[in-house]
């Protein structure tokens, strides 16, 4: 008998309290073609399973391995019961969940909840896109961070306006469709031009405002520029879809999480383009996606606090 998704947290956490019915919809959701072999180098189906240890041993490598193995759940020494919840309060959350709420909700420590969010956001990480962006497609930056007047006089840089001293975001959205986006190290030219190039196809109409680092993509593209000193929509030329994403992300940063580091944005935000993109499912379809992409993706703490690159 195959298992369901939960239709809401209720639900999740009754249905999930039970560790067979975990090991199963988790088995289920890695590998929906049939339990393979986790190993490096092996992924084999062929394998039995061990009624009493609840675990798999391979046939052809002969190596045993649970439903954790090779997946962002491994060495972990939290139930999946505990899990599966976690994964639902984050997929479901709209502004994002904060690691003090977590571990209240689950009785763990807070680094243990700081621990298992950023594990659940690296499986929510899309990987390489195949198809770019098509049609109207809208690009923009932002910052994120603190502004210079509440910051220590010692601290602030006396110098620039707009993002200076904060760390900058580029994002692509294609209108009624999904969005991009990353950090980047600044907002010239190089830097963005190469990202669109990578993410739009060519001939696509780009809507950006007219910040320098978007001249020049006419050449390749029906490039249209709105100007935010004078206007912010002129017939379809406008970045409000792209900037509403940065709205609700930034409800995200500050009103959330109030502080991240700059080198752990990207985290932040696959959590934020995974949700804008799957935004049109049910919160169960979306849980269902992101456990299903856990697979084949680790992360250690050593990692996580930059002590292993």
């Amino acid at each position: 008998m195959k298992t369901r998704n939960p239709v809401d947290l209720l639900d999740a956490v009754r249905y999930f309290a039970d560790p067979n019915i975990c090991r199963q919809f988790l088995a289920e959701a890695r590998w929906p073609n049939g339990v393979t072999c986790p190993r490096k180098g092996c992924g084999s189906k062929e394998n039995w399973f061990i009624q009493t240890r609840a675990i798999w041993r391979c046939k052809k490598c002969l190596k045993q391995f649970s439903v954790k193995v090779g997946s962002i759940f491994e060495d972990s020494p939290l139930g999946l019961d505990k899990w599966l919840p976690a994964v639902w309060l984050l997929t479901a959350a709209t502004k994002g969940y904060s690691s003090h709420r977590l571990a209240k909700a689950l009785s763990v420590t807070q680094k243990t909840a700081w621990f298992m969010l950023h594990r659940i956001r690296l499986a929510m990480r899309a990987g390489s896109f195949e198809t770019p962006l098509s049609g109207e497609v809208e690009g923009d930056t932002t910052g994120v961070g603190g502004k210079e007047k509440n910051k220590h006089r010692s601290k602030r840089l006396h110098r620039g306006t707009g993002n200076t001293g904060k760390a900058i975001v580029f994002g692509l959205l294609s209108r009624h469709g999904q969005v991009r986006a990353k950090s980047v190290p600044s907002e010239r030219a190089e830097t963005l031009q190469a990202i669109i190039r990578r993410n739009v196809e060519s001939g696509a109409i780009v809507y950006t405002d007219q910040a320098a680092g978007f001249r020049g993509l006419d050449r390749d593209y029906a490039h249209q520029v709105i100007n935010h000193a004078e206007e912010y929509v002129r017939g379809n030329v406008h970045t409000n879809s792209i900037e509403g994403f940065w709205s609700q992300f930034k409800r995200t940063i500050y009103g959330t999480h109030h502080f991240v580091m700059p080198w752990q944005l990207d985290r932040y935000l696959d959590n934020a383009t995974f949700r804008f993109n799957n935004r049109n499912i049910p919160d169960g379809e979306r849980f269902a996606l992101a456990c299903a992409q856990t697979d084949g993706k680790r992360l250690t703490w050593n990692q996580l606090t930059g002590k292993e690159d």
